[in-house]
């Protein structure tokens, strides 16, 4: 299927439209990428918390739902050696990571024949990929949400990182919602972007109501860059939305743990009977009860453009052709019926 918005890298990963579900942590669920990648995109689940069995199943789960190319994420700076093998023998054909060194799990992929993606938040970072032979550089600009890595806006980080790696393909994250901002990013010199807020208000993320209807109401000022739910990834800076927790913590001089006001307060039970305290990295997710509002409600400033849930197919293919258009727009043409 050709729509217009073919890349080298869309080429290479064997999808049709240059979208990138980003690893959106316990809401990329195996519906999701599927979903996504089911609609031309690449769908990618996040590995990093799992056990070893239960990341076989949420793989072998995603094989069940499409045929299509997929990616699995995982966070270096936590202990995914098993998790990483466990992916290179299910052969899964793109295993993102960010958040540490991608020299050592850069050779295990690319010996497995697997195409690897990681994530930089700054030219440093992308230069160091590139000397580790990473296949594809994800760009995070500082407007992206959940775990951000560097300090630069996506306007200025993409085309940097860009001119510094050469040849290698890179992907544009953050700040990106909507078609325009695909066509922009493609502007840039991008051959792909990466969204995770616009995907968490989709049907298929595993993300409570009570989150996906915070994200439709809120805009870009109801984000804060903050070090507040660090429990489970301490010292990681952070995109969310204002809550309770953050105001209370901010108003008391954001003090560090142990001494954080409300410290040790369980918030929320899941339907496994788990109990979830104040200033954990864990979002709210269907089936659990309590005070959700406030836990981790990681959102990126893209958040002001998006007004509604939605199927995930039918979201890439209105982003899709909402970029399409917009590049049209901008060759003084119309896009083919």
């Amino acid at each position: 299927m050709t729509t217009g918005l073919r890349t080298a890298l869309t080429d290479r990963l064997g999808i049709t439209v240059p979208v990138v579900q980003a690893p959106v942590g316990s809401a990329a669920a195996p519906e999701l990428a599927a979903a996504v990648s089911e609609a031309g995109g690449l769908g990618m689940l996040a590995l990093t918390w799992h056990r070893s069995d239960e990341a076989r199943d949420q793989i072998r789960e995603v094989r069940r739902r499409t045929s299509r190319p997929f990616g699995v994420n995982l966070v270096l700076d936590f202990p995914v050696a098993d998790t990483l093998a466990v992916c290179l023998d299910e052969a899964v054909p793109v295993v993102s990571t960010f958040w540490g060194d991608p020299a050592p799990a850069s050779q295990l992929i690319r010996e497995a024949g697997a195409l690897h993606m990681h994530t930089v938040g700054s030219v440093t970072e992308a230069r160091h990929a590139a000397g580790c032979g990473v296949d594809v550089i994800v760009a995070q600009g500082w407007e992206a949400g959940g775990h951000v890595r560097g300090t630069t806006t996506t306007m200025v980080l993409v085309p940097s990182v860009i001119d510094a790696v050469g040849s290698i393909p890179v992907v544009a994250a953050g700040g990106i919602s909507d078609g325009r901002g695909i066509a922009a990013a493609l502007a840039l010199g991008a051959q792909g972007v990466w969204l995770g807020t616009r995907f968490l208000a989709t049907h298929e993320a595993s993300a409570h109501r009570l989150y996906q209807d915070r994200l439709v109401a809120s805009g870009a000022t109801d984000t804060a860059l903050t070090r507040c739910f660090d429990g489970g990834w301490p010292d990681a800076p952070h995109r969310a939305l204002g809550n309770p927790t953050l105001r209370r913590w901010e108003s008391a001089g954001s003090p560090p743990a142990p001494g954080r006001p409300g410290e040790g307060d369980v918030v929320a039970v899941g339907d496994d009977g788990r109990t979830h305290h104040r200033y954990e990295d864990m979002i709210p997710v269907p089936g659990m009860t309590g005070d959700l509002a406030e836990m981790a409600l990681y959102a990126g400033q893209s958040v002001e453009l998006v007004h509604d849930v939605r199927p995930a197919g039918a979201l890439v293919r209105d982003l899709t052709t909402r970029a399409i258009d917009v590049i049209a727009q901008m060759r003084g043409t119309t896009s083919p019926a």
